[in-house]
């Protein structure tokens, strides 16, 4: 018993103790860059949850993470492209030769991590489907594989004869590599590289500058219009829980009901002005 307690303490007391007093002094605050806001939420969280268990059994007699002053997550305006805006997009996607990277993000709602981890091994040509199995993400300055956000991350798509006629000619293009968006050494794409792609084809479009992230909130958007439900929505996307989703696209469904109840009002206001 004592030995876990000092285990708890030599693993998680130095992490406690920059979460605790790192928002006030600048040497914590180098310890902690590179971190995102979230990111040391999740880590104040885990350590706290551990030392909270380790009090239930006695092991220790306080949680240092308790009363941490955290940093406020910044939450970002979402961003999407119109209609008109996606044509111009994928006119210029076709000039740059970048087309099938975008149409299969826009069509998938893949997290850039995702759609660059994708290998010729996770698509089923027969059956029309893709895996989601792993991510790409560049850490310490090397792109390397990861695993996906959440458990349902990890989630079997069904493609459309469209989709799947794109994924064959990127499959004659890529050659002997396993990846479907390879590098031109032949490895995974770093992520920087097609944000960099990204902004690049909306400059040339005439198009304003947004996220790559956007690109997944503009395919989520478009499904929203199409009325299919957050609960599906959800599931395509592999956000961990439907709230998550409820709490990014339920304006959506407000707005088109306000559209549709405002639409409403003039239809009855116009047969009320012919009736005067």
């Amino acid at each position: 018993m004592v030995t876990f307690g000092r285990y708890l303490r030599e693993r998680f007391w130095t992490k406690s103790r920059t979460l605790q007093e790192g928002f006030s002094s600048s040497e914590a605050k180098k310890k902690l860059k590179g971190l995102a806001p979230k990111t040391v939420r999740n880590i104040h969280q885990m350590i706290g949850s551990a030392y909270n268990l380790a009090m239930e059994q006695k092991l220790v007699t306080r949680n240092p993470t308790q009363g941490c002053a955290l940093p406020e997550v910044e939450h970002k305006e979402m961003k999407t492209l119109t209609a008109d805006q996606l044509s111009a997009f994928f006119q210029e996607a076709r000039d740059s030769g970048v087309y099938k990277l975008y149409y299969l993000d826009l069509a998938t709602g893949l997290r850039r991590g995702e759609l660059l981890g994708l290998k010729w091994t996770d698509v089923d040509f027969d059956r029309r489907v893709v895996k989601v199995q792993r991510a790409i993400s560049r850490q310490n300055s090397k792109v390397v594989e990861a695993p996906l956000k959440t458990k349902n991350a990890y989630r079997t798509l069904p493609r459309s004869a469209d989709a799947i006629s794109v994924l064959t000619h990127q499959r004659r293009k890529t050659g002997s590599s396993e990846w479907v968006f390879p590098s031109p050494s032949g490895g995974p794409m770093s992520p920087n590289s097609v944000l960099h792609m990204l902004q690049r084809v909306l400059k040339r479009a005439g198009l304003p500058r947004i996220r790559f992230h956007d690109l997944r909130h503009t395919c989520a958007t478009m499904l929203c219009r199409r009325k299919i439900s957050l609960r599906d929505i959800q599931l395509w996307l592999g956000h961990s829980t439907y709230q998550t989703t409820a709490d990014i696209y339920t304006h959506l469904d407000y707005r088109d009901k306000m559209n549709t109840a405002n639409a409403a009002a003039d239809i009855v206001l116009n047969i009320m002005h012919k009736n005067t």
